[in-house]
């Protein structure tokens, strides 16, 4: 591969930005013209040879066939291509006739077949030869892209100095494109992540992804990535699989799958495709969460970069669905089965907060992974996430689902951990994750966590937010402790560390811990008077009776307020359901508030006023004062008062239920037990039932454990995992440091102040 003539290439294409498109375009939309024209001039060299050829099949479809409707079969096979053009024009043709230049590229872009139509339209390029034309620059660029100065057709031309300029094999071609997607990235470093993953990350992504099955791979290959950007994964692990010199399958048929969102990394993608003779169908537009593109397909091998802290919000709609007061998962990719806290099979919710889509992602590549009925070499995946992947979501959530279900299914096989500020246009935390569904004996169980964030070169000069990089050395480094299974502990081996944990590791059963409701009661007229009021709208009835007094209890008054009422609640910036403010202005609502009350007054008088500490016994004394009293109470009355002339107070007796005592759900708690807490034991309601008697009951005897909510976590914790203690220093000798540096400030004090006056009797 002539690294050198492309190298030339890409200068010469660079300059062509400044040397026609300054003072017509801001510097960051360069790209957005010369991407495009750049793919165009590919295609129109790819399809010179046989111009002439596609014309006559035109003309022969037209006449001798009277098509109506062209066949694009045959211009296929016309242009030897799996794209055409059926104009009569070429990029240098249209140089011909400066007058007509916007009008004949028009026709000639309307030439080409549907597949570069459709890149022509996500690239907008219709528009930016609109806005070329008219700065009079469209003439200047084309010319450029044409000038014999440059070689983008894949056959050998000389220059007009008599220089050989080798032909650019399609290889080249993709070498050359990346090369210029990179430098316009970094020129445009606050958007750079969201197209463009550093390459050293993505090599090492291919190492780990390809390296352990070296020797074993099929003659037919497909590779896919969910959020494909620009291509460059699926063409880096292409490169590195057909690579001569890698030992493997140089020989095989590669099939690249991808989807991209975004319309302009979609262009630049299907582009690259198409110009190195892969398959430009086999890349979709649109969103991969919102529509199951490859439903039915299953890969090889699936590699992406996905995005995080991103909403999916506007995909929620295909993905979940309300069906009543649930809300249903409609989409078969983002529902599970995993093991309830008792070890019972259930199918649970796959989705995580809507704030973060990457696991989403994740879930779309595992659903796509090639099982072993479908090859005996099953999948692998290899995907990119930041720290929130490990360890959001509570337990029984749909983020901790989908950890769960990894594990559970042993397909997690390792967690990379890359130094932070590797990324352009972000500093934070970030991993790769390696998936296997045909792990090794030796892994099967296991996973593997790798720190490699102390593990970098620094860059002379950063680019965007990045200021570091991986070397070949590191590649190879990190490639090894992974097929080694290397356990160093948490001390680091040569800036690497590496460790192997069981997948239980991770888990733990989150239970609920109860304790007992401890509350007083008494008849107070302050506490029984609350009952006049409905508790959810204590403010707004309070001040209609301030203004109206028992004037609320005639019928039709309210409804006379209604305006006043209104501008009050806007004025005091209240917002009610049309519903509540039907019942603030119904005489009915406020007469059976009006009859609660008076109850409540009279029960008061029958009990009276001692305050008790045993609320089983008050809530007797009250049941049967009403009885007394012939007061016809239903259950949700007599609650109403006893909860308004009660209180929780921790030195009273506890509230007795049917099965035991009420649960006080302020003193409601939660613990994590772990899933290997009892190294020999599984059954779930043994270990938890053990770690609460020793590490909950001794502090809280009368606690126990509500059994139904129990539930089942996963979280992966690389600061637990690989954290080293630090011990804090001899007080002595911080106190002696503290010392030092004040006696150096003094001395350096006295020099300034030295300094000062000598200043000043010299010069007055």
């Amino acid at each position: 591969m002539d690294h050198a003539a492309h190298n030339k290439i890409v200068s010469f294409i660079w300059s062509i930005a400044d040397d026609c498109l300054r003072d017509v375009f801001v510097r960051g939309k360069y790209r957005d013209v010369i991407l495009p024209m750049f793919v165009l001039r590919r295609i129109d060299c790819l399809l010179e040879d046989s111009k002439q050829a596609v014309l006559d099949e035109v003309d022969f479809q037209k006449r001798e066939a009277r098509m109506a409707v062209l066949d694009p079969e045959g211009l296929r096979d016309a242009a030897g291509q799996v794209f055409y053009n059926t104009s009569k024009f070429t990029l240098k043709t249209l140089l011909g006739n400066p007058s007509q230049l916007e009008a004949n590229f028009a026709h000639y872009l309307d030439g080409f077949s549907e597949n570069v139509a459709e890149i022509i339209d996500k690239f907008d390029l219709r528009n930016q030869i609109r806005k070329m034309a008219a700065a009079d620059a469209l003439h200047g660029v084309i010319e450029k892209f044409v000038s014999p100065e440059i070689n983008l057709s894949p056959h050998d031309t000389t220059a007009p100095d008599s220089r050989k300029l080798p032909g650019l094999s399609n290889l080249g071609m993709g070498h050359v494109f990346e090369e210029l997607i990179r430098k316009f990235n970094e020129e445009n470093n606050e958007e750079a992540g969201e197209h463009f993953t550093p390459r050293e990350v993505i090599q090492l992504m291919v190492h780990l992804l390809f390296e352990p099955v070296k020797g074993d791979l099929p003659p037919v290959i497909t590779i896919y990535d969910p959020a494909c950007g620009s291509g460059g994964m699926l063409t880096e692990a292409q490169d590195y699989l057909l690579d001569p010199e890698g030992a493997f399958r140089s020989d095989a048929a590669i099939y690249l799958y991808g989807k991209e969102v975004n319309p302009e990394t979609y262009a630049i993608c299907k582009s690259d495709m198409m110009i190195k003779g892969n398959n430009p169908e086999n890349i979709k537009y649109g969103s991969t969460l919102a529509t199951d593109a490859f439903a039915g397909l299953r890969f090889d091998f699936a590699l992406s970069n996905p995005p995080y802290g991103k909403s999916w919000k506007t995909d929620q709609g295909q993905i979940l669905e309300k069906q009543g007061s649930k809300i249903e998962v409609i989409d078969p990719r983002f529902e599970v089965v995993v093991n309830d806290a008792f070890g019972a099979p259930q199918t649970v919710n796959a989705t995580p907060a809507v704030d973060d889509g990457q696991l989403l992602f994740l879930m779309e590549m595992v659903d796509k992974m090639k099982t072993r009925t479908d090859s005996p070499r099953g999948g692998r995946i290899a995907s990119v996430h930041n720290g929130s992947a490990l360890f959001t979501g509570n337990a029984g959530g749909g983020a901790s689902n989908i950890r769960q279900y990894l594990i559970e299914n042993d397909l997690l096989d390792a967690i990379i951990q890359l130094p932070n500020n590797i990324f352009y246009n972000t500093g934070i935390t970030t991993y790769i994750w390696v998936l296997s569904n045909h792990k090794p004996a030796a892994r099967q169980g296991k996973v593997q966590l790798i720190d490699a964030s102390g593990l970098y070169e620094k860059l002379r000069k950063n680019l965007g937010e990045k200021n570091c990089a991986f070397t070949a050395a590191h590649i190879e480094q990190i490639t090894r402790a992974y097929l080694e299974m290397s356990d160093t502990g948490k001390e680091a081996v040569d800036g690497l560390k590496s460790k192997i944990f069981d997948g239980r590791q991770f888990g733990y059963w989150k239970i609920t811990v109860e304790r007992p409701l401890r509350k007083a009661a008494k008849f107070t007229p302050e506490r029984v008077d609350t009952l006049r009021f409905d508790k959810r709208m204590t403010e707004e009835m309070a001040w209609i009776h301030a203004q109206w007094g028992d004037a609320v209890y005639e019928p039709g008054f309210l409804k006379q307020k209604k305006a006043e009422l209104d501008r009050w609640l806007e004025e005091q910036g209240i917002e009610r359901k049309a519903s509540d403010k039907k019942k603030l202005l119904d005489v009915k609502f406020w007469a059976a508030k009006r009859e609660l009350l008076e109850a409540a007054r009279a029960l008061a008088a029958e009990v009276g006023d001692a305050e008790s500490r045993d609320f089983n016994k008050f809530e007797k004394r009250v049941k049967k004062a009403a009885k007394t009293l012939g007061l016809k109470l239903g259950a949700p009355q007599l609650k109403q008062i006893l909860d308004a002339v009660s209180w929780t107070d921790p030195d009273a007796e506890p509230v007795r239920a049917k099965d035991g005592y009420e649960a006080d759900s302020d003193l409601r708690d939660t613990e994590n037990v772990p899933l290997d807490w009892l190294e020999d034991e599984t059954d779930a309601r043994t270990v938890i039932q053990a770690y609460f008697d020793q590490e909950v009951k001794p502090h809280v005897p009368q606690a126990w454990i509500a059994w139904d909510k129990t539930t089942v976590g996963y979280e992966i914790s690389f600061n637990k995992y690989f954290y080293v203690h630090q011990p804090l220093r001899d007080l002595a000798e911080v106190v002696r440091e503290i010392r030092e540096l004040e006696a150096e400030t003094e001395g350096l004090l006295e020099k300034i102040l030295d300094f000062g006056i000598s200043t000043t009797d010299g010069h007055g």
